[in-house]
């Protein structure tokens, strides 16, 4: 349940973060904020991410094992990068429509995904 709810709650945290740190690469897109300063966008993008931790930090400390939960320091951190990543991907594809998917985005995916096994790993 601490696993899951941990996962969860890093999700949501890594939508927040994409927006903060990508969002704003597409306001001239929508048109919004065309003419404003870099400052104007910096505190958007720190509103942003004020709600990415806002999840974070209890997904941390859920998951942690200094405060109960199941994982270690290493694993939540490559957990953390694996939903980076996917939360990323699928914005990037289908919210931001950027790029698109190549096989060696695959192929980086599966040594994250054996980066996950080994640090897992007892």
């Amino acid at each position: 349940m601490k696993i899951s709810l941990t996962t969860l709650l890093l999700i949501i945290s890594n939508i927040f973060m994409t927006l903060a740190w990508y969002g704003h690469l597409q306001f001239k897109k929508l048109g919004w904020f065309q003419n404003s300063s870099v400052f104007i966008i910096i505190l958007i993008s720190w509103g942003l991410a004020f709600f990415e931790y806002c999840f974070q930090v209890p997904a941390n400390r859920i998951g942690s094992q200094e405060y109960g939960g199941p994982m270690s320091l290493f694993q939540l951190k490559i957990l953390q990068e694996v939903i980076t990543l996917v939360v990323f991907t699928v914005m990037a594809i289908f919210v931001f429509k950027t790029d698109t998917f190549r096989w060696n985005h695959v192929a980086g995916f599966m040594c994250m995904i054996l980066a996950v096994y080994f640090i897992f790993r007892k």
